[in-house]
């Protein structure tokens, strides 16, 4: 779309909806010319459960601050509000959960927006249909896709693009309520709307997308760019933070295969010759940014499938010759655990799993960072995973007295370690995994979302 237009200005506000920031730094935003709000409203970095489950792992009321004071902005400045991957994952259930405390908020404010709500889960036998049409493929390092996958999975979203987006602001929404949607397409829609060169826009879209990230202070909270023909500029929303070439430039590190270049689903953005420039002590000009549209647009899927049930129990150890000899300590507990529970609950070790996971001494790292001194103490945690909730819990149950006085065998007395709770075993309920990591041809960038509108009453 050819435009007269020649910047546009984006305010973020956050990395996430949710997450918190000062007011203030939104009033500055406005107050700078802000053309639109945009934020990431979820993610996959917190596991799979919430794909899984359908739920978020944000509070409601975390979100209904951060939402009443951006619909307030975008209200009082005539600008739009958009959300992506609401309710974290991005399920139809999250974006109606989103669009139910904006809905709450629009009444008791009363301001007359219109709402758009882009729903991207997908329909189990469409994706059949494109599986058996050869139009699903892997990415590394995953294998070809079958349908029984498809089939076990609890809920499958579409990562979309912009263009979902942008056909929601041209059909006239004030607030745009996306599914899933990669955290760059939520910065990227209006300017590319408003006709900016795709290369600014994403790479533009890429740094704000985790607010205040690329700046020398991330707590701060938001971030401004403006988007124009050469290039685009960013400051932090926070007059106390900075943005300079080299947190700027550090962002394109996060979360990419590549850091000169990360795929989008209409293409592929190129900042091998990109230039990083310091206009003053806080804001960053930043040129030479290309993108090279795709041959063929695709669609990531991200779907979750449940695997069983958990129950925890955590308990703490100081006794010195343990700890001395944990790696021997644990790996006896595995020996002793498995045998009791063959010969008390008779189950062998295709029927329950567990796993043993030492803090303070290799939880984190294991092999990778190899301890040169015992450490002063560890936690460890015990997980249990069975097809039944109860299955996990008992074999939990019988772990219980070892994790409180299990001596190694050459110990002449019995230790005393620590429950950190009573009970000692939590139960953590379903546990889901990511099962998808695939993309599918389209037939065009919006086939695969469904937008509903929601007119706003006057005010």
């Amino acid at each position: 779309m050819s435009s007269s237009i020649d910047a546009v200005r984006i305010l973020v506000p956050a990395g996430m909806l949710g997450a918190g920031f000062a007011p203030a730094t939104v009033d500055r935003g406005i107050a700078l010319g802000a053309d639109v709000i945009a934020v990431d409203g979820g993610s996959t970095d917190s596991g799979p459960f919430y794909l899984g489950s359908g739920t978020a792992k944000t509070s409601a009321a975390a979100v209904a601050r951060d939402l009443r004071i951006l619909l307030r902005a975008s209200s009082r400045a005539g600008i739009p509000l958009i959300v992506g991957s609401c309710g974290t994952s991005g399920t139809d259930s999250g974006v109606d959960w989103v669009a139910r405390i904006v809905a709450g908020i629009l009444d008791e404010e009363r301001l007359g927006l219109t709402v758009a709500t882009i729903y991207s889960e997908q329909d189990t036998a469409f994706l059949l249909d494109r599986l058996e049409s050869r139009a699903i493929h892997p990415l590394a390092p995953a294998n070809p896709l079958d349908a029984a996958t498809l089939r076990d999975c609890r809920h499958i979203v579409g990562m979309m693009g912009h263009e979902p987006i942008e056909e929601a602001l041209r059909g006239g929404a004030d607030v745009v309520l996306a599914g899933r949607a990669t955290d760059t397409a939520v910065a990227a829609a209006y300017p590319l709307m408003k006709g900016m060169p795709p290369g600014p826009t994403w790479h533009a879209a890429k740094i704000v997308e985790c607010g205040g990230q690329c700046t020398t202070n991330p707590r701060a909270g938001g971030v401004f760019a403006v988007v124009d023909r050469d290039g685009f500029t960013i400051e932090p929303l926070d007059p106390d933070a900075a943005c300079t070439p080299l947190s700027v430039a550090a962002h394109m590190l996060y979360e990419t295969v590549d850091p000169f270049r990360m795929r989008e689903p209409a293409g592929e953005l190129d900042v091998a010759g990109a230039s990083y420039t310091a206009l003053d002590h806080r804001r960053v000009r930043v040129e030479g940014s290309l993108f090279h549209p795709a041959e063929q647009h695709t669609i990531k899927l991200e779907g979750a499938r449940l695997v069983g049930h958990e129950t925890m129990s955590f308990t703490a150890i100081r006794d010195d010759h343990i700890l001395a000899n944990i790696e021997e300590w644990a790996a006896f507990l595995r020996k002793i655990l498995t045998e009791r529970v063959a010969d008390t609950l008779g189950l062998d070790a295709t029927e329950y799993d567990f796993d043993i996971r030492l803090y303070g001494h290799n939880a984190v790292l294991e092999d990778l960072d190899p301890a040169d001194r015992p450490p002063r103490e560890v936690g460890v945690m015990l997980l249990v995973r069975a097809p039944a909730q109860a299955t996990a819990t008992a074999v939990a149950k019988i772990a219980n007295p070892l994790m409180l006085h299990l001596p190694l065998p050459d110990m002449p007395y019995l230790p005393s370690l620590a429950f950190a709770t009573s009970p000692a075993e939590t139960e953590r309920g379903p546990v889901y995994e990511f099962a998808l990591q695939h993309v599918v041809d389209t037939d065009s960038p919006t086939s695969m979302f469904r937008t509903v509108f929601r007119k706003g009453s006057p005010a």
